[in-house]
């Protein structure tokens, strides 16, 4: 197993320079080689292919934990019969990556990291169509709107009931996200901001500063009433109930989503572990979720939350980068670590963790872009 996670990660180093390319020849080849598979896929592909480049990272770089590896790819194959994936695509796909990665890495290329390659995709499809074979829920749930608020120009906190079935989550998870009215088979995760409940309702915090095709939808045309689609919630960032230790929360914009759901799990049976919530934002008008989570430390005592700024001089509390100020309040060797946010938000609150010699099983985090 060791020889082959080195032949995977030496030989992706000759390609994840050129993940553009990767893309557009897998996705030439899958089609050429199968064109009813095209009417699975958006019409628009722009996005497509970072996803599956996103897994291929991930499962290359958990091969040589057999554990986390196969975790993660039969949650994977779960998550992918929202796509109406069947078992026999999964050859189809293989044959078009090994000729995607050979093309792409050009004359570098050798058998080993072929056979390596072939080796690997075999577990991966394995572990996905037994993960998408023992899962007895529906591929998605079908979601009414209940409620919809806009928090300034590019936010939005909305929640719905996914119907018919259960959808069971844990509070930290996230689920993708259809809004077929508007983007069909488009596909976004987000994650879920409150904790599990009896009438299957469901919250998201949504931010699209941009025309982003999902976000925007949901945070300008979706109304109550709209019918939305939501897959299986898959994510680790859940909470230990074993643990003693108290707990450090660091949000940043819509990061807060999970680290609500987390919170809110807490209130539920949480009698001796304190826990530390930081949330930050630019200005004090973006910390839209301030006023519920005060309203929480008003009903239990074990929960401090700390809000910061970093471009409002004007705002009565902690100024700076949220980082800067967790790192102000440290350490947290001793603390179970949940962060969630903007990408150099949450690297930058992981050296922080580092520098305190966090332990790194302690650290869970969730982040919105490549890390």
């Amino acid at each position: 197993m060791d020889n082959l996670a080195r032949l995977l990660k030496e030989s992706w180093t000759l390609v994840e320079d050129d993940r553009v390319r990767l893309s557009g020849h897998f996705y030439a080849r899958l089609f050429l080689l199968d064109p009813a598979l095209r009417q699975l896929f958006p019409v628009q592909m722009t996005g497509q292919g970072d996803r599956l480049l996103e897994a291929i990272i991930t499962a290359i770089h958990t091969v040589d934990d057999p554990e986390s590896f196969d975790e993660f790819l039969r949650a994977l194959g779960r998550d992918h019969r929202k796509y109406h994936v069947d078992e026999q695509h999964y050859a189809t796909m293989g044959v078009a990556l090994l000729d995607a990665l050979r093309s792409t890495a050009g004359d570098c290329w050798n058998l080993e990291y072929d056979q390596a390659w072939r080796e690997a995709y075999a577990a991966i499809a394995a572990l996905m169509v037994a993960g998408a074979k023992a899962d007895d829920d529906p591929p998605f749930w079908h979601a009414e709107v209940l409620t919809h608020e806009r928090h300034g120009p590019d936010t939005a906190v909305l929640t719905c009931r996914a119907l018919q079935h259960p959808l069971r989550w844990r509070a930290g998870q996230y689920v993708s996200l259809e809004v077929p009215r508007h983007h069909p088979r488009v596909w976004r995760n987000y994650s879920v901001a409150n904790a599990p409940n009896d009438d299957n309702v469901l919250e998201f915090h949504v931010r699209s500063p941009g025309a982003g095709w999902v976000s925007g939808a949901l945070v300008r045309r979706v109304r109550p009433g709209d019918l939305l689609r939501l897959a299986a919630p898959m994510g680790s960032m859940t909470l230990d109930r074993a643990s003693e230790r108290d707990i450090l929360c660091v949000a940043g914009g819509v990061g807060l989503a999970p680290i609500k759901a987390l919170v809110e799990e807490l209130a539920s049976y949480n009698r001796t572990r304190w826990v530390h919530v930081f949330y930050g934002a630019r200005q004090a008008a973006d910390l839209y979720g301030l006023a519920a989570l005060q309203e929480l430390v008003a009903v239990h005592p074990w929960l401090s939350v700390t809000p910061a700024c970093s471009e409002d001089p004007d705002f009565d509390g902690e100024q700076g980068d949220i980082p800067e100020v967790v790192a102000r309040y440290g350490p947290w060797t001793t603390h179970d670590c949940y962060v969630s946010g903007a990408a150099r938000m949450v690297r930058s609150t992981l050296r922080v963790l580092a520098a305190d010699e966090v332990p790194p099983p302690q650290i869970r985090y969730d982040t919105f872009g490549d890390l």
